[in-house]
């Protein structure tokens, strides 16, 4: 990679790391096309809510990438993409700046949804910043203990897509539910596929994930397991006659299972960054093939 200038804009955008934003879209965007199936479509809470998301992932990128080098995680061994703060394209002290800035913003954004529910989405965005917080650091760093794929669940399943719903339409369904957990299990596949990646390098910095306690095996069919699940869990569309939600995502099954097989075949080292891009991909082709299929069936019984 071309040298970067310490603090450059372009430093500042390589460690946003962009890419991973499909993660924070992907939720909104299925949250928005359910809550347009149930005919209580609004865009500029949608639009809030992606921006918050986005803002959002990206601090927690930010976090990441500090407090990792902070603790010594990121050595000379690492696989994964460069961190901004370990190649000096950033320095700590600017880091931690762009760090307040960065949730300041998504605040300020997200503020703006008091006008379409209550208070209570201020406690849902403090829960949101504490818990970007202890993903990597304090006395108990919730990736370092094996809790990270729970918090995929949670953080980007049921507060993503059920909060857009929420703020649009003020009520749950079980449709939400299902939803957001087929979200949270879909993007989990990313997770499982960094964790698979750097099962020997966690183990020896003693960060215990789930694959660096139950082995690379179960991380090869975690990520199987997680994106049929995913898939099979949208066949509940079909209880109220959402045929086009329930059958669409289907097609995703074909490139995940092409993504698999590519990542047990890589099995380890460098390439494997080859199937985070390929996840992301498939993730968002997911997203867009359950969207359409919620909007198509809310055309159809518009007419």
């Amino acid at each position: 990679m071309e040298k970067v200038k310490c603090n450059s804009l372009y430093a500042w955008i390589l460690a946003a790391r962009p890419k991973t934003l499909t993660g924070a879209i992907t939720p909104v965007m299925v949250g928005t096309a359910l809550a347009a199936m149930d005919g209580h479509f609004q865009w500029f809470p949608a639009l809030v809510c992606c921006l918050f998301a986005s803002l959002m992932q990206i601090a927690a990128n930010f976090i990441n990438d500090l407090f990792d080098y902070l603790k010594g995680t990121d050595r000379e061994d690492r696989l994964g993409p460069e961190r901004a703060c370990a190649q000096r394209w950033i320095s700590p002290e600017a880091m931690r700046t762009g760090i307040i800035i960065t949730i300041i913003l998504a605040c300020l954004i997200g503020s703006t949804l008091l006008f379409y529910a209550g208070w209570e989405l201020i406690l849902l965005g403090l829960i949101c910043v504490l818990f970007a917080f202890l993903y990597t650091t304090g006395p108990y760093p919730l990736s370092y203990n094996g809790w990270g794929d729970v918090l995929v669940i949670i953080f980007f399943g049921f507060v993503p897509v059920g909060g857009t719903y929420y703020v649009q339409t003020l009520t749950w369904s079980p449709d939400i539910t299902i939803a957001s957990l087929i979200c949270g299990l879909l993007i989990d596949t990313l997770l499982v596929v960094n964790n698979y990646r750097d099962r020997e390098a966690d183990a020896r910095s003693g960060k215990r994930t789930v694959i660096v306690r139950f082995g690379e095996r179960l991380g090869q069919y975690l990520y199987l397991i997680l994106g049929l699940l995913a898939s099979l869990l949208c066949l509940w569309f079909l209880i109220d006659g959402h045929w086009f939600a329930a059958l669409l995502p289907q097609f995703y099954i074909i490139p995940h299972i092409r993504t698999w097989r590519k990542m047990v075949t890589i099995h380890s080292g460098k390439k494997l960054n080859s199937i985070l891009g390929e996840t992301s991909r498939n993730m968002l082709l997911f997203g867009i093939l359950l969207s359409v299929g919620m909007i198509i069936n809310f055309l159809i019984a518009f007419e």
